[in-house]
């Protein structure tokens, strides 16, 4: 096993011993120990009681952080005419139709986002395989597929999250950067868990929030209380 860094494990020194902490006090933990030398993403990961394989346990959402995410988001809309012009105005990355679809076919997906008219799914449709393990298919329950072109793109743009529950039950996401001010950040988290909390399936049994943790991209992880977490 390859010998930590000092800086590694003076960081996981830092929260040993510490769990089931309160949602402030853990980012302050993953604040003070955030000691790369870039901006750390600070993460989400919710253990969630659902099996994703059964349609009425499937966990899929999205929230506006209220504090954005720090991070540039690139937005790639399939649109034609003036919706395609509408997608352009409003600070989208990538617009196109057939012509997308043929870059994506070809290995090329320089996007976080991804938006399509309705008229346009039969197109997107045809991207399944590629869009989907990435979690970028464009889908009408978070406001993806959409006529409102302007409006997803803004959001997508200013700070709004996609969540999706994988195999094991788990969701993971970005809530902002280790340079934010504590209090924001505690705002996003609680936006976040808050969002996940209320995307409960109709199929969920016993325990739904298993444990939270939050972590920053190169820092130990720090578990969450539940309780203090849906506290409003």
């Amino acid at each position: 096993m390859a010998k930590l860094g000092k800086r590694t494990r003076a960081a996981r020194e830092a929260v040993e011993g510490k769990t089931n902490v309160t949602v402030a006090e853990a980012v302050s933990l993953i604040k003070a120990n955030a000691s790369a030398k870039f901006d750390e993403t600070v993460e989400i990961a919710m253990n969630l009681g659902v099996d994703p394989r059964h349609a009425d346990q499937m966990v899929r959402g999205v929230v506006s952080l209220p504090n954005g995410t720090g991070k540039t988001v690139r937005v790639a809309v399939f649109a034609r005419g003036p919706k395609a012009e509408e997608a352009q105005a409003a600070g989208a990355d990538i617009v196109g139709a057939e012509d997308l679809m043929e870059t994506i076919q070809g290995g090329t997906i320089e996007f976080d986002r991804c938006i399509a008219t309705p008229d346009m799914m039969p197109i997107v449709g045809r991207l399944g395989k590629i869009l989907g393990p990435r979690n970028l298919m464009p889908n009408p329950r978070v406001g993806t597929v959409t006529m409102d072109v302007k409006q997803a793109v803004e959001a997508a743009k200013g700070g709004e999250v996609q969540f999706k529950a994988e195999k094991a039950g788990v969701v993971h996401a970005g809530v902002g950067k280790a340079s934010f001010d504590e209090a924001k950040l505690v705002e996003n988290v609680k936006a976040f868990i808050g969002a996940v909390n209320k995307a409960k399936p109709s199929g969920a049994k016993g325990t739904y929030l298993k444990s939270i943790s939050l972590t920053s991209t190169m820092g130990p992880g720090v578990r969450v209380d539940v309780a203090d977490a849906v506290a409003e």
